[in-house]
């Protein structure tokens, strides 16, 4: 993986804090040495779009959209385990970054109910598609797939890392398999479920899915 530049004593003062918020102060394990863990999963050398630039973006979109959460604390945990488990020629990564945090969590003081909603949200990112009285949920895929609406340099640095986290796949395997990717957002009713994000990513996006997608087919 390529140098990152986000400030990983930043990203441990914001893992601290959720994990505060969700299981109360004191009288349970230091987050230290949980934060330094996930660290070195978001680091590993097979990551060039799922590192820890990635989660800080993440963090960031979810701070934007928190007033829509219900537990805001909750969804910025599962973000910080949604990728900790990513391989990209394995298709459970999700079930094993939220078994990862069904026990993880409960070691680090966490209670069983907010555990089992954390691990809920985290195995949510395999679809992308929450309910709609899951508000939760709304800003975890939300800020999860934000990357669909970004500027097109950003946008196109994006799917440059991806196809090499896919450098194993042959060129015309993988512009088929992104395509059908690409082709199923689109398909979508909705890309993003929060007011916000509806409002402010969801044309933006498409515009980028559909340019990508013709880029693939031509």
């Amino acid at each position: 993986m390529a140098d990152d530049p986000t400030p990983l004593s930043a990203l441990r003062f914001r893992f601290a804090h959720a994990l505060e918020g969700v299981r109360g102060p004191g009288g349970a394990p230091g987050p230290g040495p949980y934060a330094e863990n996930l660290l070195a999963r978001w680091s590993e050398p097979q990551r060039h779009y799922h590192t820890v630039t990635h989660l800080a973006a993440v963090l960031g979109h979810i701070d934007v959209l928190e007033e829509y959460a219900a537990d805001p604390d909750v969804v910025r945990l599962a973000a910080w385990f949604h990728d900790a488990v990513y391989f990209p020629d394995r298709s459970e990564n999700e079930e094993r970054s939220a078994r990862l945090a069904e026990r993880a969590l409960p070691e680090a003081g966490v209670s069983p109910e907010k555990t089992a909603e954390v691990a809920r949200l985290v195995r949510l990112t395999v679809t992308h598609d929450p309910a709609a009285d899951d508000p939760d949920g709304q800003v975890l895929c939300d800020a999860d797939l934000a990357i669909l609406a970004a500027a097109p340099s950003a946008y196109a640095a994006y799917t440059a890392a991806v196809r090499e986290e896919y450098g194993f796949v042959p060129n015309d395997a993988f512009r088929e398999g992104r395509a059908a990717v690409l082709r199923q957002l689109l398909g979508l009713p909705r890309l993003f479920h929060t007011p916000y994000g509806a409002e402010h990513w969801e044309a933006t996006a498409r515009y980028n899915l559909t340019g990508e997608l013709e880029m693939l087919s031509s």
